[in-house]
């Protein structure tokens, strides 16, 4: 059966809502089974170290943007109709929130999509975050945070089009975007076989991480090539389909319809369960004394609030956004980076633990 005639047996949000969770499902036991994890990463490279965790970061961001720019080469993927190119975006927006969202990562001890997969493990800290931080973004989305963060994105906001893609800018276009994406997997082997040696298995994970991405930006374009309807061409993003999951439980009659995101969450949460059975890594967790609950719930309000702000998380901004050259994505992502660095210095140097 092709996909057109999927989407005649089972209509555009159904599939999507399929694609979401094929795409979930891959990312989750992936991440799990690599131990995936952009704070871990930064917290090496604060350390002044390239090791185990920034190894499998970075080799699995190089395999999104190579899986990425490949589609863009062969014509399967268009990034100017992906909001992080076509829409208005914001590089103050960009900037803030990315620091922020960095800042309040360092606290909670993960990013959005790290809360995902400990919970699937088990982990009730990562839990409660998780939905904190959900909370947080449907407030600043729709919420009382809404005002701020209009005010804060609307400092240096940028049109959409070429002006937030970096490969017209440059004037590199789809090859040099082909040529960097594979230095930066080169890299990314580099890396992690000086750091792993010959741990294919984790290697595999990684990049599967990063395929994942690819799979989703490609799933969603062909689905939209063959719909009838007016398709957001999407991969995975964690920030605005935890909003979503939360709107859908807490009311059925006003959740937004099904779609890529609807079986995102679900599928990544089935994923790391999975994979953690699997290794026997299940474990429950709560809180203990040096679990400070106050760190957790401040690292979490200004991840959902950094994450709008920016226009996504770690993964949705980061290395989604990123992998298709947005101006603003590497902007967030960068910025990221630095409010974790800068978040992780000041807590050793006053001695809190975190």
């Amino acid at each position: 059966m092709n996909l057109a005639s999927l989407l005649e047996t089972w209509g555009d949000t159904n599939v999507l809502a399929m694609a979401g969770a094929l795409v979930g499902f891959i990312f989750g036991l992936a991440a799990q089974r690599s131990r995936f994890c952009a704070r871990a990463a930064v917290v090496e490279c604060c350390e002044g170290q390239t090791g185990d965790r920034f190894s499998v970061w970075w080799l699995a961001f190089g395999a999104a943007l190579v899986g990425v720019q490949a589609l863009v080469w062969a014509g399967a993927l268009k990034p100017s109709d992906a909001r992080y190119i076509g829409a208005v975006g914001s590089i103050s927006g960009a900037v803030l929130g990315g620091l922020l969202f960095g800042a309040g990562m360092i606290l909670t001890r993960g990013c959005a999509s790290r809360l995902l997969i400990l919970s699937g493990n088990g982990n009730l800290r990562a839990l409660l975050a998780g939905l904190v931080f959900a909370v947080t973004v449907q407030a600043s989305i729709a919420g009382w945070l809404a005002p701020a963060r209009q005010a804060l994105a609307s400092w240096w906001p940028i049109d959409g089009g070429a002006g937030r893609d970096l490969l017209q800018i440059t004037g590199m276009g789809p090859t040099g975007g082909l040529v960097l994406a594979l230095l930066a997997l080169g890299t990314g082997f580099y890396f992690f076989f000086k750091t792993h040696q010959r741990r294919w298995g984790l290697a595999l994970g990684a990049i599967a991480v990063g395929l994942s991405i690819a799979l989703g930006w490609g799933l969603t374009q062909a689905i939209a090539s063959q719909s009838f309807e007016s398709i957001q061409i999407q991969s995975l993003s964690f920030s605005g389909a935890s909003a979503e999951m939360l709107m859908r439980v807490l009311s059925s009659a006003t959740s937004p319809s099904l779609g890529f995101d609807a079986g995102l969450l679900p599928a990544t949460f089935v994923g790391s369960l999975l994979g953690a059975l699997l290794g026997g890594d299940f474990k429950f967790e709560g809180f203990k004394t040096e679990n400070k609950l106050g760190h957790y719930l401040t690292g979490a309000v200004l991840m959902g609030f950094g994450a709008v702000l920016a226009g996504g998380c770690t993964v949705g901004a980061g290395m989604t956004g990123g992998s298709i050259f947005s101006l603003t994505a590497w902007l967030t992502l960068i910025a990221i980076w630095l409010g974790a660095g800068l978040s992780w210095r000041i807590h050793r140097r006053m001695g809190w633990q975190i």
